[in-house]
């Protein structure tokens, strides 16, 4: 499916990853090409001889009070902090623009999984007994997106995706179509995951501890997408376009190069950004015209939701007026191709 759009313009930006806290920490790790992913611990049982992309550089505390940061889950935290960090890039302060006109939509990969294993470990303890109220709230994927709308008023349309590698993906369509509906004049967007020794655990007893969950990461990345008529009519500084979404469901078997060519733009970008598992897909990579390439796997980690860390740091990387193709890719399903151009030019 080709989705054509018309002025849907970025204004904001936000980072978490283990690059650090910020859009800038994320970028220079891209420009030199330096991997910011680290040792498991020893102590990680499934984590042996492997690498992680853990938020290590990221502390509840810089942005709120420790009983507060304590009701949310990991997720929640970083979903709450981008989308200050995002709604602040764009020049927007809560209470700028009535509540109801600006939304949220998230992908979501394992959010709330550290949550759902201590809630569901009392229970196995202690039977009904020793479930906790107080965590239910957060085992669930759109805790994050619910946590941030109430903690920085959004009111709008508040949707959490979960599509796998591409769930961020999904999310920023969803946000596209909001904004050209006329449901919200502002969108919040992106992708939000956490990593847990639990999680390498589980990865080892799949055996995918050695493939698509070697090096996994966690983070969140996030985009304020507005039309540009409202953008402009505030003032604010436009970091680029979002100009088509292409999409495949699921790719038949024999039909690899038949959907490449539906995914790929006519003519070539200037920068290619890849996602998910589209550095995996060799019909996909033998079609790739000789443009830069930026591949967040190597240098912050693969993850469920990454699509929102790398469709910032694609942003962010841009020049005015240049072209750039985020491509990500699940195994099973979805296929994305969004088209960016940098900068205000209409």
């Amino acid at each position: 499916m080709q989705q054509d759009l018309k002025n849907i313009v970025v204004t904001g930006l936000a980072a978490i990853s283990a690059a650090g806290v910020g859009v800038e920490p994320l970028v220079a790790a891209v420009r030199t090409g330096n991997s910011c992913l680290s040792a498991v611990p020893e102590t990680v049982a499934g984590g042996e001889r492997q690498k992680w992309g853990r938020a290590e550089q990221f502390r509840a505390a810089d942005f709120m009070p420790p009983l507060k940061a304590r009701k949310f889950d990991r997720c929640s935290l970083f979903a709450v902090v981008a989308a200050g960090q995002a709604l602040a890039s764009a020049g927007l302060a809560k209470g700028a623009l009535p509540p109801e006109r600006i939304g949220i939509t998230i992908g979501a990969g394992f959010c709330g999984i550290a949550n759902s294993e201590e809630f569901l470990s009392g229970y196995f303890r202690m039977g009904v007994d020793g479930l906790s109220p107080m965590l239910f709230p957060n085992t669930v994927a759109n805790a994050a997106a619910s946590n941030a709308s109430i903690e920085h008023g959004l009111q709008g349309p508040n949707v959490t995706a979960v599509q796998r590698f591409c769930s961020a993906e999904s999310a920023l369509q969803l946000a596209c179509r909001f904004l050209e509906e006329g449901r919200a004049d502002v969108m919040v967007t992106g992708g939000v995951d956490e990593l847990t020794p639990r999680m390498l655990q589980g990865f080892r007893a799949l055996r995918q501890d050695r493939n698509l969950a070697a090096g996994f990461g966690e983070g969140c990345g996030m985009l304020v997408l507005e039309n540009r008529e409202h953008a402009e009519s505030r003032g604010a500084t436009i970091l680029g376009e979002v100009t088509t979404i292409n999409s495949i469901g699921r790719l038949v078997a024999g039909r690899e190069t038949e959907a490449v060519r539906l995914l790929l733009p006519a003519s070539a970008p200037a920068r290619i950004g890849l996602s998910g598992t589209a550095d995996l897909w060799p019909a996909l990579e033998a079609a790739l015209p000789d443009v830069a390439r930026l591949n967040l796997t190597p240098i912050t980690g693969r993850s469920l939701a990454m699509g929102g860390l790398a469709m910032a740091a694609l942003v962010a990387t841009l020049e005015s007026g240049d072209t750039a193709l985020h491509l990500a890719a699940s195994p099973e399903g979805p296929y994305y191709a969004i088209a960016f151009h940098g900068g205000a030019p209409a």
